[in-house]
């Protein structure tokens, strides 16, 4: 097929649309959605800090804001891995995060669980209890963004969550009826202190054009999934969004736009707790004792065991 913009061979049908792109005008399809999402959710003067997995996601945020920011002298783009400590995967996706940075020229810290919280997310899964290793891992890496971002002085956190992840998260927490959580998503309007506002640049744009857009460009690109993701209930909504985009192209779009609807309703019902330092750790917390130092809490009662 060719391109539905000129007539040159189509390397993608963008089904929600009715589009066929070439190379060329798919990099600008994709290029001006991020663009314009990225304005829309503002970048502070000052340092900007990405979350670098590694991952097609994370790497392709990345390569969008330095690509925005390259010469900007009053703002300045850092990126964070954090080492969940996942043998044979994570090592991996280091070495990816790495390379593109020294490419960019982008400054690149790493902090580990194994640094912060005594355990890799291996050691954690032997003596998790009850408790998937999601659940340690989303709580421990939140923890380890906001404390290593902090101290780098960066004004907020790009994360590289697609339209895929933020259409099952917005499901997952409608069906919970956990609509106090709803409020809390990414981007954050709010300053809280201590806490680094979260953006993402990608929530308009579907997995599959980010993995395309990442092949285009050459980057190197993981294929392997996070050995304990088997265990995560995101992968049954998952599943579903896929079928139902499958037969009803325009859903995960629906499902966004569905929620920005509401957003500044939920936002109202549910203003953000304020935030206070914990009695242990020092970083902010809802709560006299932070939710991290928490399950390390648990971790520690499971280790004597």
């Amino acid at each position: 097929m060719h391109c539905s913009k000129c007539h040159r061979k189509a390397v993608t049908f963008i089904r929600y649309n009715g589009m066929y792109l070439c190379k060329e005008h798919f990099v600008e399809f994709f290029e001006r959605r991020v663009k314009k999402e990225i304005r829309k959710q503002g970048l502070p003067k000052g340092t900007i800090a990405v979350a670098l997995s590694g991952g097609k996601d994370s790497s392709v945020a990345c390569y969008m804001l330095w690509k925005i920011l390259k010469d900007h002298k009053d703002r300045k783009l850092i990126a964070i891995t954090v080492d969940e400590g996942i043998k044979g995967y994570r090592d991996k996706t280091i070495e990816i995060a790495r390379k593109l940075c020294n490419e960019l020229g982008i400054e690149h810290y790493i902090i580990s669980f194994k640094d912060e919280i005594g355990l890799t997310l291996d050691e954690i899964s032997e003596i998790r209890g009850e408790l998937a290793e999601c659940t340690y891992c989303g709580v421990f890496r939140r923890y380890c963004l906001n404390k290593l971002a902090k101290e780098k002085d960066a004004k907020v956190i790009a994360l590289g969550h697609n339209l895929d992840d933020v259409s099952q998260t917005i499901l997952m927490n409608f069906i919970r009826n956990d609509l106090e959580r709803m409020a809390r998503m990414a981007p954050h309007k709010k300053i809280q202190p201590g806490y680094i506002p979260r953006i993402v640049p990608l929530r308009m744009v579907p997995e599959k054009e980010v993995t395309l857009y990442a092949y285009l460009k050459g980057f190197d690109v993981s294929e392997d999934e996070c050995p304990y993701a088997i265990r995560a209930m995101r992968l049954l909504y998952r599943e579903f969004l896929l079928q139902l985009e499958e037969k009803h192209p325009g859903s995960r779009h629906s499902i966004l736009k569905s929620y920005l609807e509401l957003e500044e309703c939920l936002r109202e019902k549910f203003p953000p707790a304020k935030l206070q330092p914990c009695k242990i750790c020092n970083q902010p917390s809802s709560m006299p004792v932070c939710m991290a130092c928490q399950l390390k809490e648990k971790l520690r009662k499971s280790k004597e065991k």
